[in-house]
């Protein structure tokens, strides 16, 4: 038995403890929020946040994650900092096909919760180890800067 924090709540699974998290989240707990891209932990859009750190979720085995606290982008959304990056994604454009989003934004959140105020480079760097397909990373970078300033404050 694997007992960790899932989004805030109290959760446990008798699953293998060589299940990957991303089957985990996805099969058992139904949140679809972090997607499988390319499962070797090098596109990001299973990112979710393990005691505060972005991780990859399609690399963790959830052996390791006992007593973990995991946010998943379904549980982000619920928060006023997800609010306010949803609100900047959309002035920016930077939502194209949307696969990479979820990613993108526990990235971004990841990134401004150890430094809200990033320059340029910081959140190239910051989102680095998330793919956009559609190559829109301008607008991305463009609706982090604009999160920092809206949510001044927030992370």
């Amino acid at each position: 038995m694997v007992k960790f924090i899932l989004n805030g709540g109290e959760a446990e699974t008798d699953a293998p403890a060589a299940t990957r998290l991303i089957d985990l989240l996805r099969d058992e707990f139904l949140l679809i929020g972090p997607k499988e891209g390319c499962g070797d932990g090098e596109c990001g859009t299973c990112s979710v946040l393990v005691n505060g750190l972005l991780q990859n979720s399609c690399l963790i085995p959830i052996g390791a994650i006992e007593g973990a606290e995991i946010v998943t982008i379904d549980g982000f959304s619920k928060t006023e900092q997800f609010r306010v990056l949803s609100e900047c994604y959309s002035e920016a454009g930077a939502v194209q096909c949307g696969f990479c989003i979820p990613g993108m934004v526990m990235a971004s959140t990841a990134l401004l919760s150890k430094n809200p105020h990033p320059t340029e480079d910081e959140i190239r760097e910051g989102i680095s180890g998330n793919l956009c397909r559609c190559t829109g990373y301008n607008m991305i970078v463009d609706a982090i800067d604009l999160a920092a300033k809206k949510g001044d404050g927030l992370w």
